[in-house]
């Protein structure tokens, strides 16, 4: 396949040539540059929100989309068209800075299911410069405090059932699920430009603080900008799979994916800018996703690795009309070959494209974008555009050639301005050139494609969530009848990998498997429980005192099944 060779960049300006046409590599600088066309962004210090951005697409639409629909709550068949988000969208934004003074760079704490809405709450704040910090609402009430301390919020967006979870804070907390609120939605007709052209957002300005476990550790505050998003949505529509001999179809996509989570959250901006219809399902049951895809003729869907092995291996697929499928995006963990494969075998009129990302990249660093790529199974695409990457050895720090393994490094306009309130952390993952160190073991192939190999970070991907061991392990040794504990990833057909706790019990204490789940259970969020535990008569550590996961995970296998 022939890519067109990029264009210059910072790191390699007078090089163009030496760049490998076919793999992005650049001999004299180590580094592989994105094989996409190059992607023109707005002049830096233009003021420009991500909101302005797209509503701006929006208005200058040859579709026009207004009279579409773009979200649908699957549970009640509730809908609006664009005409409707985009009055209701100026109408918040109004109320909330009339009402709450709410001003540039304030932080706006959120704790809300998935709902109509949550989009029109994100647009607003968004436009006003106000710092959105989208959180999960089934996180514990520790677990929310800790993440209020590194985002230090002025105000909080949440619902009846999710509010108790909350301190008081300086502006409160408005409940999205009031009709006080909803009576915000439509108190004016005037737009935001009549009304608020004194709002300016600079691009540099931090959007959203999403919530990641940053390569070890707690979880951490993530800082991406409204450059950062601008450069993401750009790079996507300037790249955008169209073939000019025929028709697009319009898009219906239904999100299973979760909105505080950094792939949610860039989907939604991406079907906004795209004029995309989006169907959101308040709660997810399997069967209930595929009731939707159905009855609303579903296209799309960004998806993680485990619902693409719950359609290969469920029953129910055979009960519902899925014809209208025609992709998956894929992302959040790697996705296995063997199950690509016989995905496609059953559904060989749907293309899966893969991608890779971090919420420290903003989402996707790599992507596949035509049906050619999506045929590389077990890759996670090629670089996204104006995005360098090198591959580190992780001995001797030397930068890689293409077919060489290494700690990928990625460099771009979507990464991350850094950790909020931990530069110790953000020094650590981000260096004084602008790299960031992801953590995974990766090569790119003589095609440009990169593949994931391993994490060297130690974080555990159930279902596509980041679970941090450290954090389970300070749980479990608080616990009195438990002297010491590691946890591990252990391999799960359907999760991905579930948390396995090793533990070593106090002298004298009977402590029993369930028990132990139980204790964490009852302090996390449901995805970071723990669902094995073996009881061993200690860690294995080095001695300066860092456990040996390796040795573990190696125990832990000798006892699974070949299959895993």
């Amino acid at each position: 396949m022939a890519a067109k060779a990029p264009e210059p960049t910072a790191s390699c300006p007078n090089s163009t040539h030496s760049i490998d046409p076919n793999t992005g590599f650049c001999k004299e600088t180590r580094t592989f540059h994105s094989l996409r066309p190059y992607t023109p962004l707005p002049p830096p210090n233009e003021p420009l929100s991500i909101t302005q951005l797209v509503f701006s697409l929006l208005n200058s639409s040859t579709t026009n989309p207004t009279a579409d629909t773009f979200l649908v709550n699957a549970n009640t068949s509730h809908s609006i068209t664009y005409a409707q988000f985009l009055s209701q969208t100026h109408s918040l934004s109004l109320a909330l800075n009339a009402h709450y003074s709410l001003s540039t760079n304030d932080v706006a704490f959120i704790l809300c299911p998935p709902s109509i809405q949550v989009p029109i709450l994100y647009f607003s704040l968004l436009y006003l410069g106000v710092i959105i910090s989208p959180a999960n609402p089934l996180g514990s009430k520790s677990e929310v405090t800790h993440q209020i301390q590194l985002c230090k919020p002025k105000i909080a967006f949440a619902t009846s059932q999710t509010a108790h979870k909350l301190p008081s804070l300086p502006l409160g907390t408005i409940l999205i699920d009031s009709p006080e609120f909803l009576s915000l939605l439509t108190q004016s007709n005037a737009t935001t430009h009549d009304l608020l052209n004194h709002v300016e957002v600079n691009q540099s300005d931090t959007a959203a603080i999403l919530y990641s476990s940053g390569t070890t550790g707690r979880v951490k505050g993530v800082s991406l900008t409204h450059r950062n998003l601008i450069a993401l949505i750009s790079g996507v529509l300037h790249n955008n799979r169209v073939d000019p001999n025929e028709p697009e179809p319009h898009l219906v996509s239904l999100f299973t994916l979760p909105m505080f989570h950094v792939f949610g959250f860039i989907m939604l901006l991406t079907a906004a800018a795209l004029g995309e219809t989006v169907v959101l399902m308040e709660r997810f049951d399997f069967e209930g996703m595929l009731r939707v895809v159905e009855k609303y003729k579903v296209n799309y869907m960004p998806v993680s690795p485990p619902l693409i092995v719950a359609f290969v291996k469920s029953e129910l697929t055979k009960k519902y009309d899925l014809s209208s499928l025609l992709l998956l995006g894929c992302g959040g963990a790697p996705l296995g070959k063997e199950v690509a494969d016989r995905f496609k075998e059953k559904f060989p009129q749907v293309e899966i494209v893969q991608g890779y990302g971090l919420t420290e990249t903003g989402g996707g660093a790599t992507r596949m974008t035509d049906p050619e790529e999506c045929k590389m199974l077990g890759s996670v695409g090629r670089l996204a555009e104006n995005m360098e990457a090198k591959i580190v050895d992780p001995v001797t720090g030397e930068a890689l050639p293409a077919g060489q393994r290494g700690e990928l490094w990625l460099r771009g306009p979507t990464i991350m301005k850094g950790y909020v309130g931990d530069e110790k952390a953000t020094a650590e993952t981000l260096d004084s050139e602008g790299w960031l160190k992801t953590g995974d073991l990766c090569y790119f192939d003589f095609q440009g494609f990169l593949y994931i190999v391993d994490r060297l970070k130690e974080l555990i991907k159930y279902k596509g969530y980041q679970v941090p061991p450290v954090e389970l392990e300070q749980l479990l040794q608080s616990n009195p009848e438990i002297a010491d504990a590691a946890v591990i990833p252990y391999p799960d057909e359907e999760a991905g990998q579930i948390p396995m706790a090793y533990v070593v019990r106090k002298p004298g204490s009977n402590i029993t498997e369930a028990q132990t789940m139980d204790f964490i259970a009852e302090q996390v969020a449901p995805y970071k429980k723990i669902r094995r535990v073996a009881f061993i008569n200690s860690i294995p550590k080095t001695a300066a005192g860092k456990i040996l996961r390796r040795e573990l995970v190696s125990h832990a296998l000798s006892g699974a099944s070949s299959k895993l």
